[in-house]
């Protein structure tokens, strides 16, 4: 109950409707590297993190992977089949030991129409989803990958307590397919921003040194300006 009361889906909710949620949930546990669905899967539920680390990706035929999403604890994913009934729209991995929540699908949909509060946190928690998917359009699309880089350095640094100091929780491999790009390409710029003065890095460990051209890199997404 918990994890759940602490989680973007139901916060907010009375007691009474958090146990009546906690009520209708099972507990899997996911080794690292494990499947939890592959898109086309029939989307008979979704899941919250109670536990561990998510990506959310897509994959072509060649084996090109583009990660959506990473997620961790408190964070649902697989939202949308419940209220389409159709299959999973992209693949779902456990990128570390991961326990997770699952909703069933025809239980859930059975305690929203008799809450309808919490119908008004999903619809919430999909619009926020819908912007994150927005925003990564942008980057992908407009802005080259020095500018995407920055981008998320500066999201990081807003999210962790020391904002100079921004710890990837994420692997350089996993953080360039986030990005849209390659390892090495990632490596060149991770390079090219410290020699000129913008980051240190060590390992995970990323100072950021000026954080206003940074940010600037980020706003203008532009290669030209490093």
């Amino acid at each position: 109950m918990d994890t759940i009361s602490r989680s973007s889906l139901f916060n907010g909710l009375p007691e009474d409707q958090i146990r009546k949620v906690s009520e209708i949930a099972s507990d899997e546990d996911f080794k690292k590297g494990a499947t939890i669905f592959l898109e086309g899967d029939d989307g008979n539920g979704f899941y919250l993190i109670h536990a561990g680390m998510v990506k959310i990706y897509k994959a072509s035929p060649g084996g090109k992977e583009q990660i959506l999403h990473i997620l961790g604890p408190g964070e649902p994913f697989g939202e949308v089949p419940v209220f389409s009934g159709r299959q999973f729209p992209a693949n779902a991995e456990a990128i570390s030991e991961t326990r997770l929540l699952f909703f069933p699908r025809t239980a859930f949909v059975n305690l929203i129409s008799t809450n309808p509060s919490l119908s008004l946190n999903m619809l919430a928690v999909l619009s926020l989803r819908l912007r994150q998917f927005t925003l990564q359009i942008e980057n992908l699309s407009l802005k080259e990958v020095p500018g995407r880089l920055a981008g998320y350095l500066g999201y990081l640094s807003s999210k962790q307590e020391k904002k100079e100091l921004v710890l990837l929780d994420i692997s350089k491999v996993q953080l360039a397919s986030l990005l849209g790009t390659i390892p090495e390409t990632l490596s060149r710029i991770f390079s090219k921003m410290s020699d000129q003065g913008l980051i240190e890095v060590k390992g995970r460990e990323i100072r950021i040194l000026d954080s206003d051209r940074l940010a600037r890199l980020a706003s203008d997404g532009k290669s030209t300006m490093l």
